[in-house]
């Protein structure tokens, strides 16, 4: 017996152009990401190399700690009058990424602004180093970055954390955006799945279109009470072309590109994803695949410049409204 209510349901996503993981798989990650580029992305020390050595804007590396007898003498690459961020090269999903900050007083503390000692540092790089928070559990190295200050115009909408900006691109066109707000429930990270609010943007503006919580439509920041209709990402143009270089860089077609707004630097690039995930439709209502299928069939073989690919994003947002 057919269950007519899965079959509405299916029928009606089908409608939206929401795309699957199974049709992610097996139509675009597989014809247009070669696995032998996938290390470029999976690493991210080796992402923030080679983001530097096309002069593309991204945190600045502080240094690296590769073994267990430099764990002891990590304090060398603590900033003297600021914070820094200690991140696993490869892990994923925001998994032991550890922001210390300064207090008035010059002490070290978490991002919560509570106590933090130099053996919990040394206890947090050990776990790292032995592949805690790493993907397959395989040994990882302890990345110390510049923290970020986010841009004025995005710390209303945000708790305790980073706002982070997606955006998906195919064949170096932007094809769908949205930006990961932290929040109490997500513990101060932009993770979808630990309940951080997506807002999905328009593509040609950076304008929100609406916002999601746990999969369900939200107006107002649970813990700022910001209007999340009023949100604007400021230096779309130059975020969109940030986001295009990196396909240039990569050799990979169908990439997840995260970025930040920051105060001074504007926008800069924080990694880059292989297999980025389909949440993205949640938050912006609306499928992948037209505006996939839209490029497949219209860019052809010709190579476009970056203002080209826009001028293409511009074209492709309008044929998909």
């Amino acid at each position: 017996m057919i269950n007519l209510s899965l079959y509405s349901t299916y029928k009606a996503l089908k409608a939206k152009g929401i795309m699957g993981m199974n049709t992610r798989n097996r139509c675009f990650i597989g014809p247009y990401n070669s696995r032998r580029f996938f290390p470029l992305v999976d690493n991210k020390l080796k992402t923030k190399k080679l983001a530097l050595a096309h002069h593309l804007n991204a945190p600045d590396l502080l240094g690296v700690i590769d073994n267990q007898h430099d764990v002891n003498d990590c304090a060398k690459h603590f900033p003297a009058d600021q914070g820094f961020c200690i991140k696993p090269a490869k892990g994923s999903g925001g998994k032991g990424i550890l922001i210390v900050k300064r207090n008035e007083k010059g002490e070290l503390c978490r991002s919560n602004n509570t106590e933090i000692s130099i053996p919990d540092i040394q206890r947090h790089i050990s776990n790292t180093l032995a592949g805690v928070f790493s993907l397959g559990g395989s040994s990882d190295v302890a990345m110390f970055e510049s923290l970020i200050e986010v841009d004025e115009s995005l710390t209303p909408f945000s708790y305790e954390g980073v706002p982070d900006i997606r955006v998906i691109v195919f064949q170096g066109i932007p094809i769908m955006a949205m930006i990961r707000l932290s929040c109490a429930a997500s513990k101060g990270k932009a993770n979808l799945h630990q309940g951080a609010v997506g807002v999905g943007l328009d593509i040609l503006t950076g304008k929100a279109l609406r916002g999601v919580q746990f999969g369900r439509p939200i107006k107002i920041h649970p813990d700022t009470g910001a209007t999340l209709s009023e949100l604007v990402v400021k230096d779309w143009t130059k975020l969109l072309y940030q986001a295009c270089s990196c396909y240039d860089i990569t050799n990979l077609g169908y990439i997840g590109v995260d970025l930040v707004l920051d105060k001074s630097k504007g926008p800069i690039l924080l990694e880059l994803n292989a297999r980025p995930g389909l949440a993205i439709q949640v938050a912006n209502n609306a499928g992948l695949l037209p505006r996939l299928r839209f490029v497949e069939k219209n860019l052809g073989t010709e190579t476009l410049n970056i203002e080209q690919r826009l001028d293409f994003c511009r074209r492709m947002a309008e044929h998909c409204q």
